[in-house]
């Protein structure tokens, strides 16, 4: 893959990489037209493909939080186009990679000395290319060590950035300006937490040991003194994403092994921790050759507040689905109702809100859940594409949901995601006060 020698960091040259990115999408939108006039042969295919192209390049130019916001949107399936998803899907691991003399740079500003004289070897293009940071194998002796190095000035440059890549957010993932400015704080909060590679390091620590006596997770160690705020060093794992992983035809026992692993994780971080890493998407994982499942990435952390956590998770509840006093009270608590709402408008709401939950609370209904059913994932799609097309949501003037439930439901929709593609069935172990509920007959 080419690599970049250079990455725009000043405010002005990265918007002014937007404004040419813009020029770019409105010159494919003349062309399709155009084409449709003439011939009446243009598919929208072939223009979100163009586009996305185009806002792809860009953006893995840019680096930093433009691209980590292409990377959040290709993890739910139901926003985007597919071209817009495959496109922005390679943020997660193989983005265009810096240089090597800029790594160089970084080092010695960073550490105070070459790559080389910290490590024995060090690999001089990156193996993994992702938003934030690319990664580099080192040596010391017979001990191997993945580096994550951060690129120049993604640090400086999240509150810009956020504000560049607005419109193509309201495009493209169809929300109205009050919810995309409701949740951009909470989104540069955690992405200004992500380039602080010091904070990550003591998460990774900290979740790593609290998780440790999980069956078959692995995490690696991580390494202080070869790390600082724009390096991070920690053993290297040998495994495999994903995609490359399924590739191997796997057995369904050793797929559930995975998606077993991959639940408890989780389970336990927000049941217990209050805390969770809240990226799941493919590149922060490896499938290991000995069944176990490789966690490599805590940059995104989100702490859950008690007093939200109580409120969200008892929407878990089946028997709440049928106490409409309790439901409608707690869709206030999260902001998903407003008093102010009209009376026909909130009976959507409630009505809407309620399927969500049952969707998303599925899998805690039942002491098992088979994560390869097509249809639930379909009956996800079709409600998240019904609610796209309302004008009750469309024209709202209250954002729809507490900013402290945007991470949380990206973990669960994205960690259900990745159970759907690996095909596992796994035992939806809960918290006690969630199980032990009775259902009317």
């Amino acid at each position: 893959m080419k690599e970049q020698s250079s990455i725009p960091t000043s405010k002005v040259e990265r918007a002014s990489k937007f404004v040419r990115t813009g020029a770019k999408v409105g010159g494919n939108y003349v062309k399709h037209y155009a084409k449709r006039f003439i011939t009446g042969d243009a598919s929208r295919e072939d223009l979100d493909q163009a586009n996305a192209e185009d806002i792809y390049g860009s953006l893995s130019e840019l680096k930093g939080s433009a691209l980590k916001v292409a990377q959040m949107l290709a993890m739910d399936k139901n926003i985007l186009p597919t071209a817009y998803q495959n496109q922005f899907s390679m943020a997660q691991y193989s983005a265009p990679p810096l240089s090597y003399p800029l790594v160089v740079k970084t080092f010695k500003e960073q550490l105070g000395k070459l790559p080389t004289e910290a490590f024995e070897s060090f690999t001089k293009s990156a193996v993994n290319a992702a938003s934030i940071g690319q990664v580099h194998k080192g040596t010391i002796g017979d001990r191997e060590f993945a580096v994550k190095v951060q690129y120049p000035g993604v640090a400086g440059s999240v509150r810009s950035d956020l504000k560049l890549v607005k419109p193509f957010a309201l495009r493209l993932v169809k929300l109205n300006e009050q919810e995309l400015d409701h949740y951009m704080e909470e989104v540069e909060e955690r992405l200004l937490e992500e380039t602080d590679y010091k904070l990550e390091l003591l998460r990774s620590k900290q979740i790593s040991e609290a998780c440790a006596h999980i069956p078959n997770l692995t995490f690696p160690k991580y390494y202080a003194e070869l790390s600082s705020e724009r390096i991070l060093t920690m053993d290297w794992l040998q495994g495999l994403h994903l995609k490359e992983f399924l590739k191997t035809n796997p057995s369904q026992n050793l797929r559930n092994q995975m998606g077993q692993a991959m639940w408890d994780f989780y389970n336990h971080q927000v049941h217990n921790l209050l805390q969770v890493h809240a990226d799941p998407h493919p590149g922060n994982f490896l499938m290991m050759e000995n069944g176990s499942l490789g966690v490599i990435d805590f940059g995104c952390v989100k702490v859950i507040p008690e007093d939200f956590y109580r409120t969200y998770f008892q929407l878990m509840r089946e028997d709440l689905l049928w106490k409409e006093e309790e439901l409608v009270a707690a869709f206030h608590d999260l902001c998903f109702l407003y008093e102010d709402d009209p009376a026909d408008y909130k009976v959507l709401y409630v009505d809407v809100f309620k399927q969500m939950m049952q969707l998303l609370g599925a899998p805690f209904h039942k002491e098992s859940f088979d994560f390869a059913n097509e249809e639930y994932f379909k009956k996800i799609f079709d409600l998240g594409e019904g609610i796209s097309k309302r004008k009750e949501f469309k024209n709202s003037k209250h954002p729809r949901g507490s900013r402290h439930g945007l991470y949380i439901n990206r973990t669960y929709f994205g960690l259900y995601n990745l159970l759907h593609d690996l095909g596992a069935e796994v035992r939806t172990t809960k918290p006690e006060w969630l199980g032990e509920v009775v259902v009317p007959g």
